[in-house]
């Protein structure tokens, strides 16, 4: 069976969503419906520990960023709905995982 991070890459190279459950430090075990974004070092968290990097869609609290320690995650599959990486990103990329999603790479 796959593990964690080679299921991750596939969905972000299948451009497919995936569903997760993870333990939330604040809400305990929790499933998510999510983009796959990247996975390494957080800017945001500068602890300098790798994490998944995901874009909630489906949190009670609105559409979100999501970070994960590996730790934190107990399953993720991938779920044939496809996503379109023009809808979600909205910056200027500089991903972690290389990919090819045109101008969104």
């Amino acid at each position: 069976m796959a593990n964690h991070y080679e299921i991750f890459i596939s969905a972000i190279h299948g451009m497919k969503q995936v569903k997760i459950t993870f333990d939330s430090k604040e809400k305990g075990i929790i499933e998510r419906i999510c983009i796959p974004f990247d996975f390494g070092q957080s800017r945001r968290y500068k602890d300098g520990l790798d994490r998944f990097h995901f874009y909630d869609l489906d949190s009670p609290d609105g559409k979100h960023n999501l970070s994960i320690l590996p730790e934190q995650l107990h399953g993720l599959e991938i779920i044939e709905i496809p996503f379109e990486p023009k809808d979600y990103v909205n910056w200027t990329p500089n991903w972690i995982v290389v990919r090819d999603w045109g101008l969104y790479s």
